[in-house]
C-alpha cells in the first residue's frame, strides 16, 4: 500500500510538491480554468481524457493524457498513471460513474487525496466541494445535527443570502450540447469510449439540442401550467422529480425507474390525501424527454381514479409552486432543501445528505398525505448554516460569473491540509465570500 501523503498546515497555502490528476469534470471550461490556477499555485496538473469532449475543454495539451484503451483496462491504467506521475491528488466531478468509482477506490487504497465536485446541495447558487465522496458517499451521511451545532458554536456570522439571479440554465444546456457534439463528431481516436449513461452519444446530443431549441416553448407551457395551479384555489402537495439517469437516483435510491416512484406517490396520495387535495409533479429543470413522464403520470392517475387531481409541470423554478404547497415528497432531490428552508413537511425515499430525523418525516406515505408532520426549522437552519460554512461554495460551473466566484475560493480549499468539515471544527476554515452580484 502506498504511504499516505501528509500536508503540514503551517505556512501559506501552496501547491509545491503536489501533483493533481483531473478526471472527468462538468461540461464546459471549469476544470481547465481550475487546473490553470492550481498550476499557478505551484502544483503540477495532468488530465485524463476519455473522449473528444474531454480533450476539447482541456486546451493545455502538454498535460493531457488520452485514455483510448478498452474501458476494462482502466483500473490498471489508472494505477500506472498514478505511479508514473507520482500523483498526490485526484479531482473529479461526481464519484459514482464507473471510471470514477474505480479511481476513487484505488486512490483511497493508496492514500491519495480525493477532491469531489458536485452540483450544489443548496443549488443553484452554490456548488459542492468535498473530499472522499459526495451525495450518498459524503461524510455528511455520518454526521448528526448536534455534531454540526457543536462545530458552529464558535461562529457568530449570519447565513449568507442567495442572489436574485446567478447564471443561466441555457449555459448549462449549451455546454452539454457542445460537449456531446465533440464526442460525436471527433471521436475516432476514442473508439473504445463508453458513456456512463445507457443511451448513445448521438441520442444524448439530439436530446440536448432539442431541449435547447424548445426552451422558449417549454417556458410558455410551464408558465401557463404554474399559473393554473397557483390560481386554482385547491390545496396541493408537490412531488419533486429527478432525472432517471442521474447518479443520485440510480445509486442512492431504492428505485430502478422513475415510473416506480410515480406509482408509489400516486398510490399513497390516492389512499391518504383528503379528497379536495391535489398532487403536482414537477419535473427536473434538465428533463429532456427520454422518460415519458407526463404520459406515465396521466396513465397512473387514471388507473387510481384521481386523474382530475393530478398535475404535471415541466421543469422551471420551484419557488412559485413551493410558496403555496402543503408538503413535498421526493426520492433524494437537492430541491428538497428549498422545501425545508420554507418549513414545509418533507418525505424522502432515497439516501440524501439532508435526511436527518429532525426535519424529514418518517410517516408512511399515505399517513404523510393525510396529515404530514412539520420539520424542526431551527435544526434545519443550523444544518444549512453548517453546509454554507463547509462544503457549499458560492458560484457555478457554467456561467463565467459563477466560475470566477467559485475559483476565488475553491483553490485555497483544495490546497488546504484539512477537508472543509475538519477545517471548521479546528478553526481553520477559510473565510466565506458573501454573495454579491458583481461582474
Amino acid at each position: 500500500m502506498r504511504e499516505r501523503v501528509e500536508f503540514h498546515p503551517a505556512g501559506p497555502v501552496g501547491g509545491a510538491g503536489r501533483v493533481f490528476l483531473f478526471l472527468q469534470g462538468p461540461h464546459g471550461p471549469f476544470f481547465h480554468q481550475l487546473g490553470r490556477m492550481v498550476r499557478q499555485a505551484g502544483a503540477q496538473t495532468w488530465r485524463v481524457g476519455f473522449n473528444a469532449g474531454d480533450r476539447a475543454f482541456w486546451p493545455h495539451q502538454e498535460s493531457f493524457i488520452p485514455f483510448v484503451e478498452p474501458q476494462e483496462s482502466w483500473p490498471q491504467r489508472f494505477r500506472e498513471i498514478v505511479a508514473e506521475k507520482r500523483v498526490t491528488d485526484i479531482v473529479l466531478y461526481g464519484d459514482t460513474r464507473p471510471i470514477h468509482a474505480h479511481a476513487v477506490a484505488i486512490a483511497r487504497e493508496q492514500g491519495i487525496c480525493i477532491h469531489v465536485f458536485e452540483e450544489g446541495y443548496l443549488r443553484p447558487y452554490w456548488v459542492t466541494y468535498e473530499r472522499g465522496g459526495s451525495n450518498g458517499n459524503s461524510r455528511l451521511m455520518e454526521m448528526s445535527i448536534p455534531e454540526m451545532q457543536e462545530a458552529l458554536a464558535q461562529l457568530d456570522m449570519d447565513l449568507p443570502d442567495a442572489p436574485a439571479r446567478w447564471g443561466d440554465m441555457r449555459q448549462h444546456v449549451f455546454y452539454g450540447a457542445l460537449y456531446h457534439f465533440f464526442v460525436m463528431t471527433q471521436g475516432r481516436k476514442f473508439r473504445n469510449f463508453r458513456p456512463h449513461r445507457s443511451i448513445s452519444i448521438r441520442k444524448e446530443f439530439r436530446l440536448y439540442l432539442r431541449r435547447l431549441v424548445a426552451m422558449p416553448v417549454h417556458a410558455v407551457e410551464r408558465f401557463l401550467a404554474t399559473q393554473r395551479i397557483r390560481f386554482s384555489g385547491f390545496p396541493y402537495h408537490l412531488a419533486l422529480l429527478q432525472l432517471e439517469h442521474d447518479s443520485s437516483f440510480q445509486k442512492h435510491s431504492p428505485f430502478n425507474t422513475m415510473t416506480e416512484f410515480l406509482e408509489l406517490c400516486i398510490d399513497g396520495f390516492a389512499r391518504g390525501a383528503p379528497q379536495h387535495h391535489h398532487l403536482v409533479f414537477k419535473a427536473h429543470p434538465l428533463e429532456d424527454g427520454r422518460v415519458p413522464l407526463a404520459r406515465e403520470i396521466r396513465r397512473l392517475a387514471k388507473a387510481h381514479g384521481i386523474a382530475d387531481r393530478v398535475h404535471f409541470v415541466r421543469g422551471g423554478k420551484l419557488a412559485m409552486l413551493l410558496n403555496h404547497a402543503r408538503s413535498a415528497v421526493t426520492v433524494n432531490s437537492t430541491a428538497a432543501q428549498q422545501v425545508l428552508w420554507r418549513g414545509l413537511p418533507l418525505k424522502v425515499f432515497g439516501n440524501a445528505v439532508y435526511s436527518q430525523p429532525e426535519f424529514v418525516s418518517t410517516q408512511p406515505l399515505a399517513e404523510f398525505f393525510t396529515q404530514p408532520t412539520r420539520p424542526d426549522s431551527r435544526a434545519y437552519r443550523d444544518y444549512r448554516h453548517y453546509l454554507l460554512e463547509t462544503s457549499q461554495i458560492s458560484g457555478g460551473f457554467y456561467s463565467a460569473r459563477g466560475r470566477r466566484a467559485l475559483l476565488r475560493q475553491v483553490v485555497d480549499m483544495m490546497l488546504a491540509p484539512e477537508d472543509p468539515y475538519d477545517a471548521l471544527r479546528s478553526g481553520n476554515a477559510a473565510p466565506r465570500q458573501q454573495l454579491r452580484l458583481v461582474n
